[in-house]
């Protein structure tokens, strides 16, 4: 069995990559970073180091990488005659996968089994979109393309934090990890993924996570910056930013109950489990590299406005949400791109704008005051 994974960064190497070794799948890599392509293919062997309790090391073999920026016939070549696509490039970069797995369709005979793709990416719906963008991009010809391949959604959870210097292409992790699959699209023969498990519904897996974790997780870099501490883990160890992060949670967590049916004491216990990850010292993440691209994460469907907009909408409480909403707007790294036009579209706009424009409410939406509040707070104080 074969497996083709675009993007070979730490959580492709240290995640999806390492799970599809232990399914037994040769792996391909492609990428368009030269540099790790060559450092991956001159290792016959790397090692994933699951740091913290339960943690252990696992030895990674069998692989080889392609950079698709230079080769790209030889990944459609690769594409062609795997079993399994996986992605773990970024929501937004799915549409330049999306023509090499094209081009891998066409070339791949009609009779062979259909190609089992799955976008392993923190976005709601990714396979969806990467489906789309191939679809798009065949027009007419999509029709007899599209038994070649079956597309199914993921919600994929593992903290990947900065790697240590000198690592080369091993990949510290943490112990905990989470790969929910669409059991439908596969029927009778679903992928063997160890450690993976088939759902029936997706949506509540993908939003249980987006909303918790990665909700918790900006929340604490946030509220970490602006009291000046580096670390995550040291973050939460301050009494008041882990009880506003607890407090932003639970109202995601209300929000969950209500919209998907989920056992609210289950939740209470998927909660503590998320900050105890989050507490973990073993992982050296700091608040600069998790509250990266501050404007991505305060757009509308995104970890704070998405959550508390349907909260709002449907009478729950927003407010420790929209406290972090707070806390993202004052985040000002002059090393992030984003968090440097965010500090100057509070300072050119005003706050009705800014609000329309990074968040996407609409002034007649529940939410809509509340944020423009903290908007117009944030920029009071500039």
């Amino acid at each position: 069995m074969k497996a083709v994974h675009f993007g070979a960064g730490n959580i492709g190497r240290g995640f999806v990559g390492l799970l599809l070794h232990e399914g037994g799948y040769e792996l391909v890599f492609s990428d368009v970073a030269a540099a790790l392509v060559d450092a991956i293919n001159a290792v016959d062997a790397y090692t994933v180091h699951e740091v913290g309790d339960g943690g252990g090391d696992t030895v990674v073999t069998g692989f080889r990488a392609v950079n698709s920026a230079q080769d790209p016939d030889a990944v459609a070549d690769e594409v062609a005659t795997a079993d399994v696509v996986t992605t773990a490039v970024g929501a937004t970069i799915l549409r330049f996968v999306a023509p090499l797995v094209l081009e891998g369709l066409r070339r791949r005979p009609a009779d062979a089994a259909p190609l089992q793709v799955m976008a392993c990416e923190n976005a709601i719906g990714a396979t969806d979109l990467l489906r789309a963008e191939v679809e798009g991009a065949a027009g007419s010809e999509w029709a007899q393309l599209a038994p070649r391949a079956v597309f199914a959604n993921t919600a994929v959870d593992r903290i990947v934090p900065a790697q240590p210097a000198g690592a080369g292409v091993d990949v510290t992790v943490e112990p905990f990890f989470e790969w929910a699959i669409e059991r439908p699209p596969f029927g009778d023969t679903p992928p063997h993924i160890p450690g993976a498990h088939f759902v029936d519904d997706l949506a509540p897996y993908i939003e249980r996570k987006l909303f918790t974790v990665n909700t918790g997780h900006a929340a604490t870099a946030y509220f970490g910056a602006i009291a000046g501490i580096e670390r995550i883990s040291d973050a939460l160890a301050e009494p008041g930013i882990a009880a506003r992060v607890a407090a932003a949670l639970e109202e995601t967590s209300a929000l969950l109950a209500a919209k998907h049916g989920l056992d609210p004491s289950a939740l209470a216990e998927y909660r503590a489990t998320i900050l105890d990850r989050f507490r973990n010292p073993a992982l050296p993440d700091t608040v600069w590299r998790v509250g990266r691209q501050p404007l991505r994460k305060l757009s509308r469907h995104d970890r704070f406005i998405g959550p508390a907009a349907e909260a709002a909408e449907r009478g729950l409480a927003t407010s420790a949400l929209v406290d972090a909403v707070g806390a993202a707007l004052a985040f000002a790294d002059p090393g992030d791109e984003q968090a440097v036009e965010l500090q100057q579209l509070l300072a050119d706009l005003d706050a009705d704008a800014f609000t329309a424009e990074v968040t996407g409410l609409e002034a007649s939406h529940p939410l809509y005051p509340a944020v423009r509040a903290a908007v117009a707070s944030r920029q009071a104080g500039l």
